[in-house]
C-alpha cells in the first residue's frame, strides 16, 4: 500500500514508519517540515492511506498553533481534493481539543476541518485524541513529562514537581503504533466517534518521578523493575533510551580472592538473584547446603564437576559440566554441594538463586561434601 505520513520525523512518525518498513509491504511517502513542499501534491495524488501526524506542540508564538494544526491540515485536505483522492485519512489530535486554550482550539479546528472534508467527499476519516504519549525517540521538554523526567534523571538534573498527587494518563508508543496499524487494516478502535488506544495507564506525577528515579538507582542496587507490570516495563524501556551515549555501561563489584571471583549481576524482589562465579584451575568452591534456598548452576566456560551429598548420607553424586555443552544443574535443598574446576583455565559459572541474599537470613550451612 502507498502510505503518506506527515510529521514523519516526529515522535509518532518515526515509530510508525519503522514499523511500516518492518512489514516490508508498503511504499511510504514521508513528509516533514524540511520536505520540499511540491512533493506533497505528488504524495496526495498517489497515497492510498494518509497518517496525518504533523502538528505544533510548543511554538514560540501561540499563533503558530492554528497555522500548524489547522492551517496545514486544511492545506493537506485541499491537495487531496484537487487530486480527487478520497483515500482514508487518520488525524493525530489530542485530548486537549476539549479545552479552551490555544493548543486545544487549534486541534479542535483541525478535527472540524477533517469532519467537514468527510461530509464533502465521503472519504473515511479517523480522529485519534491521544494523551501523554511516551516511549523511545520522544523529545524532552516537548512531547511529554515522561521524556523530560527520563532525560533529566539520567543526567542528574533537577526535577521540579509542583503537585506530586496530580494524576495523568500515559499511553505507550508501541501501543499507539499497534492501534494505527489496526486502523490501516480497517479495524480501528472507535468510541463516541473518536479513535482510541486501549492500553492506558494512570499514575501520579510523584509516583512517575520516583519510579523513573528508581531505574537510575537500580544500577547500584542491581534490582530489576517489576516487569510484569506494564507501565513499569514500558517506562524502564523508555528510560534506557534516554541514557547518555557514554553511560550505557556500569561497573559491578567483584569479590576477588586467590580462588577467583564472585560477582552479583541482577537482583529481583520475587525472581531471585543472578551472579557470575569464576573459579581458578583446581579450585573448589561451596561445601554448604540450604533449607529453602535453591540454585541453578550453568557453566559457560571451562570444565568442572558439581558434587552433591545429602547431609544424612555418605553417598556423593557427581555431575561433570563444560562450557562446550551448556547444561543447567539444579541444586536441591538438603544437599551439601560444591563445584570444582577440573580444567587448565578459568571456569565461568552463571549462578541463579531463588531469593536475593539476606545477611540476616542467609540459610547457608557449611558442611564438606
Amino acid at each position: 500500500m502507498r502510505i503518506l505520513v506527515t510529521g514523519a520525523n516526529g515522535f509518532v512518525g518515526q515509530n510508525l514508519i519503522v514499523e511500516l518498513k518492518n512489514q516490508n509491504e508498503h511504499e511510504i511517502y514521508a513528509f516533514d517540515i524540511d520536505t520540499p513542499k511540491e512533493l506533497l501534491s505528488e504524495y496526495c495524488r498517489k497515497a492510498e492511506f494518509v497518517f496525518h501526524l504533523a502538528g505544533v506542540n510548543r511554538p514560540k508564538n501561540n499563533t503558530e498553533f492554528m497555522a500548524g494544526n489547522y492551517g496545514f491540515t486544511s492545506e493537506l485536505l485541499n491537495l487531496l481534493k484537487q487530486a480527487n483522492n478520497t483515500c482514508p485519512v487518520m488525524l493525530s489530535s489530542s485530548i486537549q481539543a476539549e479545552l479552551a486554550n490555544p493548543y486545544g482550539e487549534s486541534k479542535r479546528a483541525g478535527e472540524e476541518a477533517l469532519s467537514a472534508y468527510q461530509k464533502e467527499t465521503g472519504a473515511e476519516v479517523y480522529i485519534y485524541r491521544f494523551s501523554n504519549l511516551y516511549g523511545k525517540w520522544s523529545r524532552p521538554n516537548y512531547n511529554t513529562v515522561v521524556a523530560t523526567f527520563c532525560y533529566k534523571i539520567a543526567r542528574n538534573e533537577e526535577i521540579i514537581v509542583n503537585d506530586p498527587s496530580s494524576m495523568i494518563d500515559l499511553c505507550y508508543i508501541d501501543d499507539v503504533v499497534k492501534e494505527l496499524l489496526n486502523c490501516l487494516q480497517g479495524n480501528p478502535s472507535i468510541k463516541e466517534g473518536y479513535g482510541f488506544v486501549n492500553e492506558i495507564d494512570r499514575i501520579s506525577v510523584g509516583e512517575l518521578r520516583d519510579l523513573i528515579s528508581s531505574f537510575k538507582q537500580s544500577r547500584q542496587s542491581l534490582t530489576l523493575p517489576q516487569l510484569d507490570r506494564r507501565i513499569e516495563k514500558n517506562l524502564y524501556s523508555t528510560y534506557l533510551s534516554f541514557l547518555p551515549e557514554d553511560q550505557f555501561s556500569y561497573p559491578l563489584k567483584m569479590n576477588v580472592d586467590q580462588r577467583g571471583s564472585f560477582t552479583e549481576f541482577l537482583r529481583t524482589s520475587d525472581r531471585g538473584q543472578v551472579s557470575i562465579n569464576i573459579s581458578k584451575p583446581g579450585i573448589t568452591k561451596g561445601n554448604h547446603w540450604h533449607h529453602t534456598k535453591n540454585e541453578k548452576f550453568l557453566v559457560v566456560n571451562g570444565t568442572g564437576v558439581i558434587r552433591f551429598r545429602k547431609i544424612d548420607t555418605d553417598e556423593v553424586i557427581e555431575y561433570f559440566v563444560s562450557g562446550d555443552k551448556l547444561e543447567v544443574v539444579d541444586i536441591p535443598v538438603g544437599y551439601t554441594h560444591n563445584i570444582e574446576n577440573l580444567g587448565n583455565s578459568d571456569m565461568v559459572t552463571v549462578m541463579w538463586v531463588n531469593e536475593s541474599f539476606d545477611p540476616k537470613r542467609p540459610d547457608t550451612y557449611y558442611v564438606e561434601v
